[in-house]
């Protein structure tokens, strides 16, 4: 077999010592405690990005999921019909309806349907904010805002009742209990008939609200 050829030899390996001081010098040991600084410095004359919550508010998107909201119609007669759809359809079991039936006897009506929704709670401890149980009411009557800030410090304080989640009244709007407008059914006001509260249920709804003021005070 022929010889093998002699391995050259390897170059001596210098140390780390004399490494370390080819690279170093005066200026970059005077500098060096500061050079850690640079981006700050660099960053310290640009326009803060940060967003200045809660001072600031960006707004946020049209379909954004927030707090719910029990709507009522234009006459001020709540659309919840007390159905419990949504409570069956809540995946987190965070929803809880009670429902009655509406007296017309001595008109005492929260809602054109038969029933009402007496008792309505949200918890939001369990809420997801995924949205099913507004595809499931079948009337409209629950929809979901744009408010987000709902971080509170007490845990009772964010399971939110019928009061806290009725729309607010509009112009035109007479709050509920008050009778339907005169000569229409259900169905006009979800077909878009009733556009405002008539005389007619204005003038129960003062009547109505001065005898029951008048009875606490006696009381």
């Amino acid at each position: 077999m022929p010889p093998r050829a002699p391995t050259p030899p390897r170059a001596p390996r210098r140390s780390s010592t004399v490494a370390d001081e080819s690279k170093g010098g005066f200026f970059s040991d005077l500098f060096a405690p500061v050079a850690g600084f640079g981006v700050t410095f660099a960053t310290m004359f640009r326009k803060v990005a940060t967003q200045e919550y809660p001072e600031v508010k960006w707004p946020t998107q049209p379909r954004f999921h927030g707090r719910h909201q029990l709507n009522r119609h234009p006459d001020g007669l709540e659309k919840c019909i007390g159905c419990e759809l949504c409570a069956w359809a809540c995946p987190a079991d965070a929803i809880m309806v009670e429902g009655a039936s509406n007296d017309d006897a001595s008109g005492l009506r929260f809602s054109p349907g038969e029933r009402y929704g007496r008792i309505y709670q949200i918890n939001y401890l369990r809420c997801i904010f995924c949205g099913l149980c507004i595809e499931a009411c079948p009337t409209r009557a629950l929809t979901m805002t744009n408010e987000y800030e709902l971080a509170d410090n007490n845990r009772a304080d964010l399971i939110f009742t019928k009061e806290q989640l009725l729309a607010p009244i509009q112009q035109g709007m007479v709050p509920a209990p008050h009778p339907m407008v005169e000569g229409l059914e259900e169905r006009d006001y979800y077909q878009g008939k009733v556009t405002a509260a008539t005389p007619e249920q204005t003038r129960w709804a003062q009547e109505h609200h001065a005898a029951a003021t008048a009875q606490e005070g006696q009381s």
